[in-house]
């Protein structure tokens, strides 16, 4: 069941939001996601405005998932309560119904996958962001998984533009459905314990 959508919103969690891999969401990661992406946009060097700006996308965005997640009000998140969150929020709804953060975060990760800046994202980018998060072995494996993520459009266009990201994954968060091609949209999954 590694393209359920039980185990894709465990995925966001563990590979995408968990940074310091404790297994709860908290502030310290969106500070440390911060970091990150302003580490990565600067190909190793540091802005201070750009880290700025995205300390406060992060923080925005952990203020909006502990609103909607943190029923308990202790200040983490744990993965059910971000299921129940994202099953709230997300589950039916197209990209421009997500809460405003996420779209925030959903925008900047497209950045940081677009290596090139050149408003797509190519097969070589989503290879390289894949093997930087999960375990792959095969090449094939995220060959066919890029493959499935695109139509026609996408083909012509050499990859997937921010709109298409956007609607992909919104997609892989709020679509149960399998065998849609966005469960694809991190590449191949591994089902979670």
């Amino acid at each position: 069941m590694a393209y359920s959508w039980d185990n894709r919103v465990s995925f966001i969690v563990k590979f995408l939001y968990d940074i310091d891999n404790n297994g709860v969401l908290d502030q310290h990661d969106f500070e440390c996601m911060a970091l990150k992406m302003t580490l990565v946009e600067g190909k190793g060097d540091f802005n201070y405005n750009h880290y700025q700006e995205n300390l406060h996308v992060m923080l925005s965005l952990w203020e909006e998932i502990a609103e909607l997640a943190d029923f308990n009000k202790d200040g983490v998140v744990t993965t059910e309560e971000f299921k129940v969150a994202v099953q709230r929020s997300c589950m039916g709804r197209p990209y421009r119904d997500f809460p405003q953060a996420m779209k925030m975060f959903i925008d900047s990760h497209f950045k940081l996958v677009d290596l090139n800046d050149d408003g797509v994202i190519a097969a070589d980018e989503f290879r390289y962001n894949c093997v930087m998060r999960i375990p792959v072995d095969n090449i094939d494996a995220l060959d066919d998984a890029y493959q499935s993520l695109l139509n026609d459009d996408d083909r012509r266009r050499g990859g997937l533009t921010l709109a298409r990201y956007q609607e992909l994954y919104a997609q892989f968060l709020g679509n149960p459905d399998e065998n849609s091609p966005a469960v694809y949209l991190f590449g191949p999954l591994h089902e979670l314990c």
